[in-house]
């Protein structure tokens, strides 16, 4: 006994240390301001991520002094101004703030208690102004506003007649776009000129996906991901004037096509982007793809992605990136063809001692293709038998994607190989396959996942008696559903603010996903209608089905996952005498935001893996 835990303090002691995972980058987020002649990035400065602006000359100067919450979202306004955003512990009701460079001084821009504040139109051209919506009239709804950054001025700009749930402007930043949802089928409205009424284009089922990206350069007409008539997603030209798709862009036979680029200054179409098992994109452009060509020949063995640009399309951030590494970050100058680095993001993380993300494939039980990733950890690549985590993504309707995955990598070092599985219902793999999701929760959902565990036991890969699972949000819920509908296959489980009750989950969802109340009906299940479904399905009426030690981890404000629904499993579990942790943050909501409790987070789940899987 006594030898045994020597080895294993020894083989801890080498570990790359946990912290060293999950700390803040030293200089991360590079935007270039629209001159390109200053670069902005954020830095640790009390623990929490600020924003530095770095100009030719001047020492780098820190702009501002957040000390609650990381920054993540910014953006210039102009060369002398950015806008950023931050809510407060985790509640998601975000506030726009600008600082002024010249000054020094910031200015909260909606300053609404309990208010939510979304990007609209960042009127990228219009340094003074910017279009965000907020629901500070209504809970459920979003009116648009004008935002003068100069004065903070609200102007009303749309008012939500109570059922539109996006907006879209055209190249003008004039809205021309609302789409509405009687909470099932949704209905496309259009106007010719600003400030005109507002007329049909089309209505559709939750079903289907008809997403405006932007208009043509004369505004005429817009591009729109579109599955109508096709069950792949692909970029389509759509003409308002007679409602009818008039050119297909680009499409493809195995996954959906999303999302697609355009240069403003050319004004011309770039690039479309998909995501296979890596992230691709074809150029319809040739100066983009020569751009990308070039980058990518002098950056070989990484992704290469342009992450910002000066308004000439003359300076660029360049992002070079794989699944062993969150890489570096260049300024890229076209003129001279100079590639300047500005940081590797995680330096003290060694590509080399990183494992691979190796996509694979499995069948499910009903024949479906499931799509995934197998991390084994670092020369253990052809071992047997080894420890697994089974980890389902949230969403549901999100996917997984090859990417370097700061906890993947983390478990990975520890000597657990890692499945992810992009089961029925994740996105990008067309209709059909999300589809097949409806109504399933707890059903053919969670056989996807628990036939991806069966593959990797008959593939020699796992050990079927140290098999855990750990998800978050939609995986926390698949978590807890693993151990009530098929105990017997994991040792243990960790659930990450995950769903326990179908039917309080449906009551306590932000007020702003009312209007989308109907469709998770058809998605999730009807609290009437399926009843008995959704109660079978919910893991904290089937407690007693529950063997497996868990740990819980809760923010406190979660909008999206009521804190309840993380205190009635840990209840019902402690009255039936069922070991169980539970971690709860005071000042987080949806994941664990602050450094220090994401310190705490993996810090509780290593011990517990340690615990049940050596």
């Amino acid at each position: 006994m006594a030898l045994a835990a020597a080895l294993s303090g020894a083989a801890y002691a080498a570990d790359i240390p946990l912290r060293d995972f999950f700390r803040n980058p030293e200089q991360s987020n590079f935007t270039l301001s629209p001159d390109g002649k200053s670069v902005a990035f954020l830095t640790p400065w009390e623990a929490r991520r600020n924003i530095v602006v770095r100009r030719p000359g001047q020492p780098d100067r820190r702009v501002t002094a957040v000390k609650d919450r990381d920054l993540s979202g910014y953006f210039w306004k102009g060369n002398q101004r950015l806008v950023y955003s931050k809510d407060n512990g985790g509640d998601e009701n975000f506030h726009l703030y600008a600082v002024d460079l010249a000054s020094g001084k910031s200015r909260d821009l909606t300053p609404f208690p309990g208010v939510r504040a979304e990007i609209v139109d960042e009127l990228t051209e219009r340094d003074d102004e910017l279009l965000v919506g907020l629901n500070k009239r209504k809970p459920e709804v979003f009116d648009v506003y004008r935002v003068n950054l100069k004065t903070g001025k609200l102007t009303l700009e749309a008012k939500n007649p109570g059922n539109v749930t996006s907006w879209s402007t055209d190249h003008n930043g004039r809205i021309r776009i609302a789409t509405t949802t009687d909470g099932v089928n949704s209905t496309l409205l259009y106007r010719d000129q600003p400030g005109g009424a507002f007329r049909k284009l089309m209505t559709t089922s939750f079903r289907d996906s008809f997403n405006p990206l932007f208009f043509t350069f004369d505004n005429q007409r817009f591009y729109a991901a579109s599955n109508l008539g096709r069950d792949k997603s692909a970029i389509v030209e759509f003409d308002p004037k007679t409602g009818k798709e008039v050119k297909q862009i680009y499409q493809r036979d195995d996954v959906d096509v999303d999302g697609l680029g355009f240069s403003r200054k050319r004004k011309v179409i770039t690039c479309a982007r998909f995501e296979t098992d890596k992230p691709g994109r074809l150029c319809l452009d040739e100066k983009s793809e020569a751009l990308l060509a070039r980058l990518e020949a002098r950056l070989p063995g990484y992704q290469v992605d342009i992450q910002s640009a000066s308004r000439a399309e003359n300076r660029f951030i360049v992002a070079a990136w794989n699944d062993r590494t969150q890489g570096k970050r260049y300024l890229y100058d076209e003129a001279g063809d100079k590639l300047e680095l500005l940081a590797e993001i995680t330096p003290w993380l060694k590509e080399g001692e990183m494992a691979t993300m190796r996509p694979v494939q499995y069948r499910s039980r009903d024949g479906l293709t499931i799509n995934g990733y197998l991390t084994l950890p670092k020369g253990k690549e052809d071992a047997k038998g080894l420890p697994v985590i089974i980890n389902p993504h949230g969403g549901p309707w999100a996917r997984d994607s090859w990417r370097f995955n700061p906890e993947v990598q983390f478990f990975a070092s520890r000597g657990w190989a890692v499945l992810q599985m992009n089961f029925r219902g994740s996105t990008g793999y067309g209709r059909d396959f999300w589809q097949a999701s409806f109504k399933q929760w707890g059903g053919t959902m969670q056989d996807d996942v628990s036939d991806g565990v069966d593959w990797l036991v008959k593939q020699g890969v796992a050990d079927p008696k140290r098999v855990c699972i750990y998800g978050g949000s939609y995986g926390g819920y698949a978590t807890l559903a693993g151990i009530t509908k098929t105990p017997e296959l994991y040792r243990c489980a960790v659930d990450y603010v995950g769903v326990s009750n179908l039917f309080t989950f449906m009551n306590t969802i932000p007020p702003y996903w009312k209007p989308m109340l109907d469709m998770m009906h058809e998605m999730v299940g009807d609290p009437v209608k399926d009843k008995a479904m959704m109660r079978e399905r919910s893991p904290v009426f089937q407690v007693d089905r529950i063997k497996t030690p868990l740990l819980v981890l809760q923010g406190a404000k979660d909008p999206r996952v009521n804190i309840d629904e993380s205190n009635q499993i840990v209840k019902a579990l402690q009255k039936r005498g069922v070991e169980v942790e539970y971690m709860v943050k005071d000042n987080e909501g949806h994941g664990f935001h602050n450094e220090e409790n994401r310190f705490d987070a993996y810090g509780a789940m290593e011990r517990f893996f340690r615990q049940h899987l050596n």
